[in-house]
């Protein structure tokens, strides 16, 4: 899906002025890319991708009780007292997929009740964090327009522009203080708190685009923009971020292990990557012949464990290719190099051919890391594809 598809989806619908719709919650407190990527995957791994649902349904469902704890290291989804934490954790971003017409809301009913309403753009927010940045940036940028306040972003951008620190502060200030009498002169939302956490998010997106000082007055990293770090609270008083604040006083929690955290990436990328390439192998060899099943590591995860759900470290094969050819006899633990070349030079023409249709499913600089990273190598990523497998054969005619 390229930028060009979210912005066709969004150009659909003319209900996003603020100044209309009277409704500021396009963007909340826990609307960051990481968050918003977890609750689409949760839609689209429950029964809640093709029925109606509430909050709570998909609270209630079992791949959200697990994978909270093991993506957000915060307490089950059913601890009474992270009631709080865990309704904005869903709920706000729910609001948000809905303003932007992925989602259906019917507001009519006791409790908000959700459905799917673009299956596709779903899908692409919840195969990574960084495709949910390109949504939520071209998504903002389009709400910010219709409502007219466009110019209080272009306005903080140059008053930023070789600006002292303080001139920074002075300039974040009057920005914060424009969107402020903004939505309390055009929504009933009149809290000075709400506008400005809603606001952080926005600028944080489109500071980190633009390289201008976000919400801190600094330049922007792409930790910054996460739901998922060090709170700096829980930071300098040493609690931890599984327990609520009240449980750190008096309780100690088991810590999780990472293993879990990275199963639960690597099984999603797996299924990503089956999405995305369908049943036919992208290795077309004699045993190329069957439906395609089975996604292999190129590089073991075991081994290489920073790159097991990189999708440009994953190749989809028939059985007997997986079972035959990348691990003779079935020993799993066992890599053929021979053939571990072969799934490089036949996932770079997959990337290359994805790249050259626009898709933005594969991102070039990351296969260059995931080759650098499994052959201990630094290879440059303005080297073309041609080059990079002319590059493998050599490299591997030393093994």
């Amino acid at each position: 899906m390229r930028i060009e598809d979210i912005q066709e989806h969004l150009d659909k619908y003319k209900d996003y002025d603020i100044r209309q719709n009277k409704n500021c919650r396009f963007v909340d407190q826990k609307c960051t890319p990481d968050v918003v990527c977890f609750i689409a995957d949760c839609i689209l791994s429950t029964d809640c991708a093709t029925k109606a649902f509430t909050v709570r349904d998909l609270w209630k469902t079992q791949f959200f009780i697990e994978n909270t704890r093991i993506v957000f290291h915060k307490p089950y989804a059913d601890n009474k007292s992270a009631h709080n934490e865990y309704d904005k954790v869903l709920a706000q971003p729910l609001k948000l997929l809905a303003y932007a017409h992925v989602l259906e809301l019917d507001d009519s009913q006791r409790h908000l009740v959700f459905s799917v309403n673009n299956i596709e753009m779903l899908e692409y927010i919840a195969s990574r964090e960084r495709n949910a940045f390109n949504f939520l940036q071209v998504f903002f940028r389009k709400v910010v327009s219709a409502s007219g306040i466009e110019r209080f972003f272009r306005e903080y951008k140059e008053s930023c522009t070789n600006a002292t620190k303080g001139e920074i502060i002075a300039a974040k200030n009057t920005l914060y203080d424009k969107y402020h009498r903004f939505i309390r002169t055009n929504t009933p939302t009149k809290s000075k708190l709400d506008t400005t956490r809603m606001l952080h998010k926005v600028l944080n997106v489109f500071a980190y685009s633009e390289m201008m000082p976000g919400s801190n007055c600094n330049l922007q990293n792409w930790g910054d923009l996460m739901y998922n770090k060090v709170n700096w609270r829980d930071e300098y008083t040493g609690k931890e971020k599984t327990k609520t604040r009240n449980e750190a006083k008096a309780h100690e929690t088991e810590d999780i292990n990472e293993n879990f955290y990275i199963d639960y990436q690597v099984n999603k990328a797996i299924k990503n990557v089956k999405r995305q390439q369908g049943n036919v192998s992208e290795v077309h060899d004699e045993l190329a012949t069957g439906i395609a099943t089975e996604v292999h590591h190129i590089f073991p995860k075991s081994q290489f464990p920073m790159i097991a759900s990189y999708y440009e470290n994953l190749i989809l094969l028939t059985s007997s290719q997986h079972r035959q050819k990348a691990h003779p006899k079935g020993n799993t633990q066992v890599v053929d190099k021979d053939y571990q070349l072969t799934c490089l030079m036949a996932k770079s023409q997959t990337i290359e051919v994805s790249l050259n249709e626009g898709d933005n499913f594969y991102r070039k600089e990351s296969f260059v890391y995931v080759v650098n990273t499994g052959l201990d190598e630094h290879i440059e990523e303005t080297m073309s594809f041609m080059d990079i497998r002319k590059f493998l054969v050599a490299k591997y005619l030393e093994f």
